[in-house]
């Protein structure tokens, strides 16, 4: 599996974590369940925020709609709330329903008070659409049971590419997938992580740019076939960070990443579905209310958002990058080939 840097494409001065992904924020892990035979190229990728129970003490939470054409579930709540109380579970587009009733009942089995002497959870899944070209989408072939298989993995790294929910995806005309990357922030005395982790399925192959480089032109003149006429696809972004952070903080940073995602060249189309979902690890808001219900936290002071504003910008870039490179060429539906930008990029030379 290759990344951006195997191919000497540095992004951005800041220094990265030891992984240079989203595994590099303590306390996180990782599921995948890949679906690749013939016509069926989909799957299941859950990012799990904390090592214990994060609807027992909650994540600080926000997202931010760049473009609204998608299906998520749990975020109108997640926004009004400032809290991610679940597993985050990524998905294609028709599978969000089984996704979610799985995930449900996941966090059923975990906590019995749970629709009881407590309120309900609020499961967050989100998408992409993978039946444009490679995944037999119509088939429903995510189960419930892929999805509990994906729930109950706890990996401490993220492997990236074709893999999980990315197994069908398309980015730029090319194979996309997971990507993921990391930066490291000082602050003062403090050091701080911000990571992101992308599900790309968006993007012309003409507007490509590999850090500054008009890559997806260059291929263009290569392969002499005719542009696609409209960005139809999606991305979802997700940040996370074990800095201090309020939810109005969070939203700060993930309007941010609109910029990252701009600077490889897309242009957010009417009908491209365009999320991002940013937490923190630190700050962890306790579901019951304790006997004096008045919390003291940490913040980050406003001054020095700047520092995790570049950082996003970074780490969104690369993300996205590493999943064009990391994904391996896939025949899909009807015999279709997305080839890896890995593929391409020697013959660019």
């Amino acid at each position: 599996m290759a990344f951006a840097r195997d191919f000497d494409i540095q992004i951005g001065k800041r220094p990265t974590g030891p992984t240079n992904s989203m595994a590099d924020i303590d306390g996180l892990s990782f599921g995948h369940v890949t679906l690749s035979d013939g016509a069926i190229q989909t799957g299941v990728t859950v990012v799990h925020p904390a090592p214990d129970s994060v609807f027992e003490n909650k994540c600080v939470a926000a997202c931010h709609v760049i473009n609204g054409f998608g299906k998520s579930i749990g975020l109108m709540q997640l926004e009004e709330l400032g809290q991610l109380e679940s597993p985050i579970v990524l998905t294609n587009t028709l599978s969000v329903g089984t996704a979610s009733t799985a995930l449900v009942k996941h966090m059923l089995a975990g906590h019995p008070s749970i629709g009881e002497t407590t309120g309900t959870v609020n499961p967050v899944v989100m998408e992409c659409n993978d039946g444009a070209y490679l995944n037999d989408i119509r088939g429903l072939h995510v189960s419930q049971d892929h999805v509990q298989q994906a729930l109950d993995q706890h990996a401490p790294q993220l492997v990236q590419g074709a893999v999980g929910a990315g197994t069908g995806m398309s980015c730029y005309g090319l194979k996309g997938g997971i990507g993921s990357a990391s930066r490291l922030v000082d602050v003062g005395p403090r050091g701080f992580t911000l990571a992101a982790t992308t599900l790309c399925n968006m993007g012309r192959l003409p507007d490509l740019m590999v850090n500054g480089r008009p890559v997806g032109a260059e291929i263009m003149t290569l392969q002499e076939e005719e542009a696609q006429a409209a960005e139809l696809g999606s991305i979802i972004i997700l940040l996370a960070t074990d800095a201090p952070l309020t939810a109005r903080q969070l939203k700060r940073i993930c309007k941010r990443a609109t910029a990252g995602l701009a600077r490889t060249g897309t242009q957010f189309g009417s009908g491209s579905g365009d999320v991002v979902l940013g937490f923190s690890t630190a700050g962890r808001l306790p579901h019951d209310a304790p006997a004096l219900p008045v919390l003291t936290m940490e913040m980050l002071h406003e001054d020095h958002l700047d520092d995790l504003f570049s950082a996003t910008i970074e780490a969104v870039e690369e993300a996205i990058l590493n999943a064009l490179f990391a994904s391996k060429t896939t025949k899909g539906k009807h015999d279709r080939v997305r080839k890896s930008l890995a593929d391409w990029w020697m013959k660019l030379k």
